[in-house]
């Protein structure tokens, strides 16, 4: 006789739901206290079952990845933001993608996007330093984004987006709260209701969409050929190649490489600042480091990377704590089973990283700030290999994993060798758990010299 996991319920109708509105997260870890595998009982047509084992989560992404998809409801309300970008797409398309976007993603080229990495962190070093001469309080949480934006594109799309960050900063709230909204609503066609958070919803979705259509007219209308190629060069050449591109997945694929590519580091590097201004024995091991490596004034560059491995540890720690992309959902194509829990096709699953990378039963203190897990022999050295997955797993590795650990060492090399931060409040800081982790408030702060 089937064994079904546990379930996580509560006594009144749909209060989990509601519960799981407000806060996914803690919902989620109290299912992890229940078990390896474990049912939320949400609704009667929303069941995630959560998986916070990690040779159940290796399973699932890589020895029978065969069995799972995408066809979740977080990844259907996904694409009505993205399409069919690489994120969101399946099958053989998203195999073609992947294809067309992989060389920008090789090690050479990603050496050559340094420079650029170089003086957009010198660019945030100038703007960090006019707030300490004013003594402003800023948020570095939005200028990780600026610069983020700023590196995806000029590497990307060989533009310049720097100006767009706050429209781009409000945008992403709108539609990611209009996200989660229809994710965790019950009420069928809810997303056709003409609710403030819909219509903020569909009105961030069309600027965007028109901000990425812009891109591509601009390019067009340019004529300009980038060597070696961008992004969108390469896009346009395949299609042209291979039939032709719709307009559609071109933007698609374009918008998705945006978002993706500077939401998830922007949101890396700027927990790392929270924590470095909250653990200053941490903050005064990483200051060491880069004194040792970078002269005054200087900002670190690729052939820095080597000779900073505590800065990397630091960016690491503070992805497991705050894993930018804090969760992964799949689908059940094929029936299988999970430990001794059989899962049918049509079920889907959760993999939380949030949740593994806190484990109790993997981590020592799995609250504590500690870079030093991640050093040689640390820690993480004797963990299963999915007791830490920041860039997921399998074939679906996240293709940006090498660009966004360059680009992040970089940026907080050179901020940290030059000034810290004082935060305005020491509190614990509210999370905002979408498609990505966030801090709700940003990370204000004054700016100190060192």
């Amino acid at each position: 006789m089937s064994v079904a996991p546990p379930v996580l319920v509560r006594r009144l109708p749909l209060a989990l739901l509601l519960e799981y509105r407000r806060s996914m997260l803690s919902v989620i870890e109290r299912a992890r206290d229940l078990g390896d595998v474990v049912t939320i009982g949400l609704s009667r047509r929303l069941r995630p079952i959560c998986v916070f084992d990690p040779d159940l989560v290796e399973q699932v992404l890589v020895t029978r990845a065969g069995r799972y998809g995408k066809n979740t409801p977080g990844y259907e309300r996904l694409s009505d933001l993205l399409g069919q970008g690489l994120l969101t797409s399946q099958g053989a398309l998203w195999k073609r993608q992947r294809r067309i976007s992989q060389p920008l993603f090789k090690k050479a080229s990603i050496a050559r996007f340094g420079e650029i990495m170089s003086e957009e962190a010198e660019a945030s070093a100038a703007r960090w330093a006019r707030a300490a001469a004013g003594g402003e309080t800023f948020d570095a949480a939005f200028d990780m984004g600026q610069l983020a934006l700023s590196v995806v594109g000029r590497a990307l799309f060989s533009s310049d987006l720097r100006d767009a960050t706050e429209r781009m900063s409000e945008a992403l709230e709108d539609s990611l709260t209009a996200y989660v909204a229809r994710l965790t609503t019950p009420l069928p066609g809810f997303q056709h209701l003409p609710t403030r958070t819909n219509r903020r919803g569909a009105a961030a979705r069309r600027w965007l969409r028109g901000f990425v259509a812009e891109l591509v007219r601009d390019r067009r209308a340019s004529g300009r050929q980038p060597e070696p190629p961008d992004l969108l060069a390469l896009l346009t050449r395949a299609g042209d190649a291979e039939g032709g591109i719709s307009e559609e997945l071109l933007q698609d694929e374009c918008l998705t490489m945006l978002l993706a590519g500077h939401e998830t580091t922007a949101n890396a590097l700027a927990w790392s600042h929270l924590l470095l201004a909250r653990n200053p024995e941490a903050r005064a091991r990483l200051e060491e480091e880069v004194d040792e490596v970078l002269d005054p004034g200087r900002a670190a560059g690729v052939e820095d990377l080597e000779r900073l491995p505590y800065t990397w540890q630091v960016l690491q720690e503070a992805m497991r704590l705050y894993p930018p992309a804090w969760v992964i959902a799949r689908s059940v194509e094929e029936d299988d089973e999970l430990g001794c829990y059989p899962l049918r096709a049509g079920e889907f699953v959760l993999l939380c990283q949030h949740a593994i990378h806190r484990h109790p039963k993997l981590w020592r203190e799995p609250a504590a700030f500690r870079p030093e897990r991640f050093a040689p022999g640390g820690e993480r050295s004797e963990l299963p290999r999915f007791a830490y997955f920041p860039f997921g797993g399998g074939q679906r590795l996240c293709l940006g994993e090498a660009f966004a650990k360059q680009e992040a060492v970089i940026a907080l090399a050179t901020l940290a060798r030059r000034f810290r931060l004082e935060l305005l409040d020491a509190s614990e800081p509210e999370l905002v758990a979408s498609v990505t982790l966030r801090p709700r408030h940003g990370v204000r702060a004054r700016v100190l010299p060192r």
